[in-house]
């Protein structure tokens, strides 16, 4: 009964909570009034925001050297989920059988492992980073804590589930990602969504007024 629950309702419901609330935040944040801009341009607003978008992947050269563990362990950890969630073979397979209906060929199982255990030791730096130091821990909310578990559980339970003889291991790791997308919209994990419109509107503002941002 249990797995038919979580491998039905609970797994539309979770994906109807995800996809209407990621759509209701981007069109809050897209479509709010603004007051009207009445400085005098003297550059690009759209050059701004195209440039900004791109140059935030790149550390700031005056802050990079204080935050040298941030940025490494971030581009570990969104890398190596990065790789997990579109080039694993089980989530090419059921992204194929569920949505797509075409697939595309899987790293293997070596570098598998390999992209796993960067994410993980990515995401406990950061976490642990959070935690001890000072400063990060006085800004820190209880969704960021929130978040970041979360995110390891199903990172953990994906690792889990790779002994398919269990079926088990597989409904755990599946209620974790629907706890995951019911909590996402409402989360810091939006990041993910407003990174770029939030690059762009910064930009596009500095970039209107020539400033190199």
């Amino acid at each position: 009964m249990i797995n038919d629950f979580i491998d039905g309702p609970l797994w539309t419901f979770s994906l109807i909570v995800f996809c209407v609330g990621v759509v209701w935040k981007l069109t809050v944040i897209l479509f709010s009034k603004r007051q009207v801009d009445l400085s005098v341009p003297r550059n690009s607003s759209f050059n701004g925001a195209v440039k900004t978008i791109f140059s935030r992947f790149v550390a700031d050269k005056g802050t990079a050297p204080q935050i040298k563990l941030q940025i490494v362990a971030g581009y570990m950890f969104h890398l190596g989920l990065f790789a997990l969630l579109l080039f694993a073979a089980p989530h090419i397979n059921f992204l194929d059988e569920h949505f797509l209906g075409f697939s595309w060929s899987a790293m293997p199982h070596w570098a598998f492992i390999v992209a796993s255990e960067i994410a993980f030791l990515g995401l406990l730096m950061l976490w642990l980073h959070r935690v001890l130091n000072h400063v990060s821990r006085l800004i820190s909310t209880a969704d960021d804590h929130i978040a970041s578990i979360l995110t390891f559980v199903v990172m953990f339970t994906g690792c889990l589930a790779l002994l398919e003889s269990f079926n088990e291991l597989r409904l755990i790791h599946r209620f974790s990602v629907e706890l995951l997308l019911i909590y996402f919209p409402f989360s810091s994990l939006m990041h993910a969504f407003t990174f770029i419109p939030s690059r762009a509107f910064t930009g596009a503002w500095f970039g209107r007024r020539g400033i190199s941002s």
